[in-house]
């Protein structure tokens, strides 16, 4: 084989199998990591908790799967899914926000952004609260602090532990006040919570911003974070446009938190659940 004719086998066996690889990426078989471009069957990752084995990315993940991962198997049971947004301010930007609601609605399947619920984990009783950041950038309304509200009351009474999975872009605009307000009811329900002796967990995930990290999500009595996630209030640049300086490459992350006292621990995503058993069982919950 002459060198000319090695070099177009050689291309054409690597034309094949970039249009295979494209193929079957399509058919959702193989995940490539954004980080560092591994290829992988998507089967593996979902198997490793949405988590690269080769560099530990961590995958933004919907709600569904985060119940998954935290909760015992079939354990969970939701709860106050009666609840519904509606559009009290009759608010419209390009569109108005009742049409934005079904349409996020129908493509999400699902009616708000938040999933509150008790469940068993490793054996242990949880009330869980799962953001999802695919409703409308996780953000706050009405509805969504309604239901971490009554989650939070009813670990309260039943004594029960609360776990609040963090994915949010803040507080709805489109609600204005009725947005914010729930800011301090949240805040309020977690004192009760406290006052009663019992344990709250945030759990801060990529990205977790505005309102929401001003409110609940630093209230807690140990504060995880998973790696590399985007935590904060207002954006980098308006920051930067205020203070007139450049912020480290690092800030806002999980680990800068970590660095300076925001954050107590951050936690893998696959060590998650053994991490939350056994601090639940430190704190003298028992099956």
């Amino acid at each position: 084989m002459s060198l000319f004719d090695w070099f177009a086998d050689h291309h054409k066996k690597a034309s094949i199998l970039r249009i295979t690889r494209e193929a079957e990426e399509i058919d959702g078989l193989w995940s490539k990591c954004p980080e560092c471009s591994i290829v992988f069957y998507r089967k593996d990752l979902i198997a490793n908790s949405n988590v690269c084995s080769n560099c530990s990315h961590h995958y933004m993940i919907d709600s569904e799967r985060r119940i998954a991962i935290i909760a015992d198997k079939n354990s969970f049971k939701p709860i106050n899914e009666n609840l519904l947004p509606t559009d009290p301010l009759k608010f419209r930007d390009r569109h108005n926000y009742a049409v934005r609601l079904k349409d996020t609605q129908s493509i999400t399947q699902l009616t708000e952004a938040v999933i509150t619920g008790v469940c068993k984990l490793e054996g242990l009783p949880l009330a869980l609260g799962v953001m999802d950041f695919r409703f409308m950038g996780g953000s706050m309304g009405s509805v969504v602090g309604e239901k971490i509200t009554r989650m939070i009351e009813l670990a309260t009474y039943q004594g029960y532990p609360v776990l609040m999975v963090c994915a949010s872009g803040g507080a709805r605009m489109q609600e204005g006040v009725l947005s914010l307000v729930q800011m301090a009811k949240i805040s309020g329900a977690l004192s009760r919570h406290r006052e009663a002796h019992q344990l709250y967990l945030p759990l801060l995930t990529h990205p977790t911003t505005g309102g929401v990290t001003a409110s609940f999500a630093m209230l807690g009595d140990i504060i995880l974070a998973e790696p590399k996630a985007l935590i904060g209030f207002a954006g980098r640049r308006v920051i930067e446009q205020t203070l007139r300086e450049k912020l480290p490459d690092n800030f806002q992350t999980s680990e800068y938190l970590q660095e300076h006292g925001f954050v107590d621990y951050i936690v893998q995503r696959t060590a998650l659940k053994s991490t939350l058993a056994s601090i639940l069982r430190l704190h003298g919950y028992i099956a």
